[in-house]
């Protein structure tokens, strides 16, 4: 702006703008929306189905002075919401298409059946960024990840395209009825590999707890251990976790094995089977 060959008030006068307006800087604390956000989801991995009044309630015990809401406002900048069962959650509050719910009754029982996406939130240092994983929902293993700086559609269509390229396409793929994933970019990526496509609906919140122990895991164990400089170092420490929990750590609800075996061991069990 200052190296612009036009005066600023000549700029202004074209733009029919007040003078004041490019002078204007914002008085918003970031660095204090960066400690609260940071608190909140702390406050979410413990109590996920605290709205915003109770995790206000719980910032005002850890001494944050907050009210409502700048609270709603940075759970909607987080992409953050209470996992409980909530009236008319089967409706579309936006102008994509939403998908009806498959997997009631469904037996989950072998790999690439049924995949399942979720975004979350990821502190640094100073600001933060947005991880979407992709899981396979037999095995829990984590098939692709992507991270951003904007909570946009993009690196999850990317995330969708590396899973699909690296271990083919499965027969059913879950999400919540969010933007990103009910987008016309990511949903005709899923038609056109001939997916069934499954939004979790009324009263399915429950779906979440598989890739929200994920993200649990992920926070406890690496992220808030770890303050990120930039996007990456995020993604180093990110990239190496992800590979311990895919290789080496073992699920109790898998019978103590990783992800890795149970997910290959299944496609190999089913390849002898029908050979």
């Amino acid at each position: 702006m200052k190296t612009h060959q036009l005066p600023l008030k000549r700029r202004c006068e074209l733009l029919s703008i007040p003078r004041s307006s490019a002078y204007y800087r914002s008085t918003r604390d970031t660095s204090r929306d960066d400690v609260l956000m940071r608190a909140m989801d702390e406050i979410h991995l413990r109590l996920p189905f605290y709205g915003s009044r109770r995790i206000s309630g719980e910032l005002a015990d850890e001494g944050h002075v907050v009210n409502r809401k700048c609270v709603q406002r940075l759970m909607r900048r987080m992409g953050m919401n209470a996992l409980y069962p909530k009236p008319n959650t089967s409706r579309a509050h936006h102008a994509y298409k939403v998908y009806p719910y498959l997997l009631r009754g469904l037996s989950i029982e072998r790999a690439n059946q049924v995949w399942c996406a979720d975004i979350t939130y990821i502190p640094m240092r100073k600001g933060f960024l947005y991880l979407v994983a992709i899981m396979d929902w037999h095995s829990r293993k984590v098939l692709s990840w992507r991270m951003s700086n904007t909570l946009d559609t993009g690196f999850c269509v990317a995330a969708l395209h590396e899973a699909l390229r690296k271990y083919g396409a499965p027969e059913i793929f879950n999400t919540d009825q969010g933007c990103q994933f009910t987008s016309e970019a990511f949903t005709q990526v899923l038609k056109d590999a001939n997916i069934r496509i499954s939004m979790d609906g009324k009263g399915r919140w429950v779906d979440n707890v598989f890739i929200e122990r994920l993200w649990r895991s992920l926070k406890y164990e690496e992220v808030y251990l770890t303050a990120y400089e930039n996007m990456r170092q995020a993604q180093e420490g990110i990239r190496q976790w992800m590979h311990f929990y895919n290789h080496r750590r073992k699920h109790q609800a898998l019978e103590k094995q990783t992800p890795e075996t149970v997910y290959y061991n299944n496609l190999n069990a089913e390849a002898m089977a029908s050979a």
